[in-house]
């Protein structure tokens, strides 16, 4: 099934990727504040890319049905999981929001498109 056609404002990992090397920026959402648990921190967070028209994308799992067919966004749930997706798609920072409701944006600078091109 094609996932484009049937939910647009959704994108796999290997779409999200080409959007956020084509220019998109990506935010990086907290839906439940982070907290220490050993010496880990953990939360929930979502990913998305904006257009530089505003469209938005979700950023959902590669297995996008769950047992009643439906679209699963993906949910990261410690900030290793969030800078290790960041460094995987290109980035060489990462800027992670703490607090539920809080936001950051990315965008590739030039050098890290090069890098990631290579």
């Amino acid at each position: 099934m094609d996932l484009e056609q049937e939910a647009p404002n959704v994108v796999t990992e290997s779409g999200f990727r080409d959007l956020v090397e084509s220019g998109h920026r990506v935010e990086v959402v907290c839906k439940e504040s982070a907290f220490k648990k050993g010496p880990s921190w953990h939360g929930v967070w979502i990913l998305r890319v904006v257009s530089d028209a505003g469209v938005e994308k979700l950023l959902v799992t590669a297995r996008t049905r769950t047992s009643r067919n439906e679209i699963k966004i993906r949910e990261i749930k410690t900030i290793t999981g969030v800078v290790s997706l960041l460094r995987a798609i290109g980035f060489s920072h990462a800027d992670i929001p703490l607090e539920e409701g809080k936001r950051t944006v990315h965008k590739l600078s030039s050098e890290e498109m090069a890098a990631s091109r290579s």
